[in-house]
């Protein structure tokens, strides 16, 4: 199918449904392509739930504070008050499409808590807060005639005046057209004409070799975005959850931080609770902390995994409390309840991305970013738990009013976008290529840019991402696009933005650290990269 819209929407998780909806209560037409199905989206996947003030004994100052610490000097200000400031109206209104968060015996909220906060201020459902709101917001598009949702199409590469060679000499900002999607189903690349393209495609957990992200998060809209010229920034700042579930065959379930807010421990190999030796909040130290402190009692030890203990909880709490992850852990056969969960970290939140305003905005004109895939500047050096969900509805929300303007003040231009051509290319010959490249990638970004960095393992990563991009621009130019390739193809650019600003950031500062610098410089500044 082809056509156009006046928006078309890359991504179907909350911020990109929510901002469809919001630009559907604007009267715009609106397509929202999703690669998998519809519900395939790192939203589903999020168990903590949303930060948001709502206890008469929290506050907002009290809630920026939390997450200005855990940004660790990086975190814009002016950016994290009006997010949090807006939080409620936009609880609201995820709770008038149909979310339904727990609530005490009272009628209150039940609050939860997780590291880097100092009240209880999580909105969840149970411990799985992402399918909750990805189910309602999911019934509130489909009673919008006007957004038509369309599974199993891959975007390609976005479409702007820059690349039709319409950019008149002078011109400060280039502007968006449209973009090309591959019909996975049918294999055909087809074209979509748009006065605003919203990536809101999530992160880019698949870059690593271990990652609580599902499938799906191989880092598209920023690779799209950078390959136009975008500004992207801050992409070395990638968040490792400290606690996966650990099993021998490699998988890494999420054992949300909301487990530690109730009460569960981590012990070392000895049963040591070792938190407390690392720093002052201990089980509930920020995320980074964390991370690290479980890196170096794995590396002392030289063991796999330390373990996270809940068998103190009131009998029957955490099967009440956290339903799919008590059954994620019997699967595993594990009984948290009885037994000692083994836990170890793995890449889970992306903080950079493409450079935005707090209306979504990028540096290109009617090219929004929102959610993961987007950068404002709330989180900083280091996300704080359950600040993501909050973004995302909070950006959508001013980025549809921004969006809005765009299209009504678009002026008709009879500018034809044209067809993809597939030119020389024919059919893959052996998709083994990609497997085994897919995996190199996923490894060396795994042994040199973790948790711990240096300049030599930074250097290192940096030689094989340049020989693997050589390869992959070859296949791709060579053969027929296909689902694989164009992850792949994205993957090994976000593995190049990654290493281009660790490279830059010559000190340790919230996620990235590294042995070569230490300290942190006097002043933040943020990494950028654009192509240039």
């Amino acid at each position: 199918m082809e056509g156009s819209f006046d928006a078309v929407v890359v991504g179907s998780g909350i911020g990109g449904l929510s901002f469809a909806l919001k630009l559907a209560e604007a009267g715009l037409s609106v397509a929202v392509v999703t690669k998998k199905t519809k519900s395939d989206s790192n939203t589903n996947w999020a168990q903590g739930g949303i930060a948001c003030v709502t206890d008469p004994g929290d506050s907002f100052a009290s809630h920026i504070n939390d997450t200005l610490a855990a940004g660790d000097g990086l975190c814009d200000r002016a950016i994290v008050e009006a997010i949090i400031a807006a939080g409620p109206a936009r609880v609201n209104e995820l709770i008038a499409w149909g979310v339904e968060f727990e609530r005490s015996s009272t009628g209150s909220p039940d609050l939860g808590r997780e590291g880097g906060h100092t009240q209880r201020r999580i909105l969840h459902a149970r411990d799985m807060t992402g399918r909750a709101i990805e189910s309602a917001l999911l019934r509130a598009v489909a009673a919008r005639p006007n957004v038509k949702v369309l599974e199993h199409h891959l975007a390609v590469d976005l479409i702007t005046d820059g690349k039709l060679g319409l950019t008149d000499p002078g011109r400060t900002a280039d502007r968006v057209r449209g973009l090309y999607v591959l019909d996975t189903r049918t294999g055909k690349v087809v074209t979509f004409a748009a006065s605003v393209v919203v990536l809101a495609t999530g992160g880019v957990g698949q870059v690593y070799l271990y990652t609580t992200n599902p499938d799906i998060a191989t880092g598209d809209g920023i690779a799209m975005a950078y390959r136009v010229g975008a500004e992207v920034r801050d992409m070395e700042f990638v968040q490792f959850h400290p606690t996966a579930l650990f099993t021998a065959d490699g998988g890494r379930a999420l054992i949300s931080e909301a487990v530690r807010g109730e009460g569960a421990i981590l012990r070392d190999a000895s049963g040591h609770a070792f938190m407390a030796d690392f720093h002052p909040q201990a089980d509930l130290a920020p995320r980074d902390v964390v991370a690290r402190a479980i890196d170096t009692v794995m590396k002392r030890a030289g063991s796999t995994h330390v373990h996270l203990d809940a068998r103190h909880f009131a009998k029957g709490h955490f099967a009440k409390r956290f339903p799919s992850i008590y059954d994620t852990c019997l699967k595993a056969g594990i009984n948290p309840e009885e037994q000692l969960i083994p836990v170890v970290p793995a890449a889970h939140y992306l903080c950079g991305g493409v450079a935005t305003d707090l209306a979504g905005r990028t540096s290109i004109r009617g090219l929004f970013a929102v959610g993961e895939a987007g950068c404002t500047g709330l989180h900083g050096a280091n996300r704080l738990a359950s600040n993501s969900l909050l973004e995302a509805v909070v950006i959508a929300h001013d980025g549809a009013l921004a969006a809005a303007e765009i299209v009504k003040s678009a002026q008709p231009e009879a500018v034809k976008l044209p067809a993809w051509v597939d030119g020389s290319a024919i059919n893959p010959d052996e998709r083994v290529v990609i497997a085994h490249n897919w995996d190199e990638l996923r490894r060396a970004m795994w042994d040199y840019v973790g948790i711990v960095r240096t300049d030599k393992r930074l250097a290192r990563a940096a030689s094989r991402i340049r020989t693997l991009s050589e390869e992959v621009g070859e296949y791709y130019w060579n053969f027929r696009v296909e689902p694989k390739l164009l992850e792949l193809r994205n993957l090994v650019l976000i593995a190049e933005l990654i290493v281009t600003c660790a490279q830059q950031r010559r000190e340790s500062r919230g996620l990235h650290y590294t042995i070569d610098y230490l300290e942190k410089l006097p002043e933040a500044r943020h990494s950028s990269t654009r192509k240039g």
